[in-house]
């Protein structure tokens, strides 16, 4: 399934959701115009169909002590499948990994980290070091936030 094959109250559902998922079927109606029981099956199918993959609650990185965010590459001195997988395999273990991606170009991935401070951060690294295969870790740590959203563009 594409994009291109929903129609615009599946599209307009969507970008609703991705704003605020805690809105009920009956306050989507009412913004679409459109009864509870049409938005509530077609929520039901974009699940199934696996548009909407889950539903989450963004916290505030601050106030749960991660203000300290890391976007960490890593090159291996290998790329066999079974050393990227073992790899991957591995690192999405560390809860500090909030996000990684495969990349192309000088380093093989990206660790998008969040830790509460250069200590916490100290110790994750040490951490990361001991996933085989390892040749470098070459880390750059955010100063500020500017924009950070969720919603795709439909």
């Amino acid at each position: 399934m594409k994009i291109t094959d929903l129609d615009t109250t599946d599209l307009e559902i969507l970008k609703i959701l991705q704003k605020d998922a805690s809105l009920t079927n009956k306050e989507i109606s009412f913004k679409l115009h459109k009864s509870i029981a049409t938005v509530h099956e077609r929520i039901k199918r974009l699940r199934e169909q696996g548009y909407i993959k889950r539903v989450v609650a963004i916290l505030d990185r601050k106030k749960i002590d991660k203000s300290l965010i890391a976007f960490s590459q890593v090159l291996l001195n290998d790329h066999t499948a079974d050393t990227l997988d073992t790899f991957e395999r591995e690192v999405v273990k560390f809860p500090e990994v909030m996000e990684c991606f495969q990349m192309t170009g000088t380093f093989d991935f990206i660790l998008r980290v969040a830790t509460g401070d250069m200590d916490e951060y100290h110790r994750f690294y040490r951490k990361l070091g001991t996933l085989p295969k390892i040749t470098s870790v070459q880390s750059f740590f955010v100063l500020s936030e500017t924009k950070s959203d969720t919603a795709y563009p439909l």
